[in-house]
């Protein structure tokens, strides 16, 4: 049982350590013997646990993949197209603001894009339920703009360098109020103190 326990320790370490030389350095420019150094192992460690950087690029992305695939489940079990879209967006921005780093490398690194294509872009099915929970059924022009629009400025803004300095709770608030705005969704009212 320790075994395994180490052995997850190790895994969870290099990942978070590929993070961070990706946000550094881009995966382009990460090597599998920096992930090494930086970690203090051999790079015959790092082939233990994954046998090329695409499998760890794809093992530091899948995460927050899952996640959004669990909340579009969720948010597609919701009664009404309303609540459907705010479970949606909601959890959307979540995983955005509790992943900003890695949201940051989407945007602008061909390696997490090919490992976006391999993993999350193949599950058509749930790519398409995301869009018709967003978009309704029929949706025109506008409405399909206006959701690439939320889904693509959320993504943005939320792993933007010069955002970082808002604390999780002012991003969160910000980005779902502007995810509202794009997606013509009511203003929530703040609670009223009794």
């Amino acid at each position: 049982m320790a075994a395994v326990a180490g052995h997850e320790d190790t895994r969870t370490r290099l990942l978070a350590t590929a993070l961070k030389l990706f946000t550094e350095h881009g995966v382009e420019g990460t090597s599998l013997q920096m992930i090494a150094d930086e970690l203090g192992v051999t790079k015959a460690a790092v082939y233990y646990h994954f046998k090329t950087k695409d499998e760890i690029t794809e093992a530091v992305v899948e995460p927050g993949l899952r996640e959004l695939e669990s909340i579009v489940a969720a948010a597609a079990r919701q009664r009404r197209p309303g609540a459907r879209i705010d479970h949606l967006l909601a959890g959307f921005v979540d995983v955005v603001v509790r992943h900003r780093a890695l949201v940051a490398l989407f945007s602008g690194d061909p390696g997490v894009a090919r490992a976006l294509e391999k993993h999350f872009f193949r599950k058509e099915s749930f790519m398409t339920g995301m869009m018709t929970i967003l978009t309704g059924p029929d949706p025109d022009a506008a409405r399909v703009v206006a959701v690439h629009a939320a889904l693509g400025g959320i993504a943005l803004a939320g792993g933007a360098q010069e955002l970082a300095r808002f604390s999780d709770d002012v991003l969160r608030e910000s980005l779902l109020d502007v995810g509202r705005k794009l997606l013509g969704r009511p203003r929530r009212r703040p609670a009223v103190p009794s």
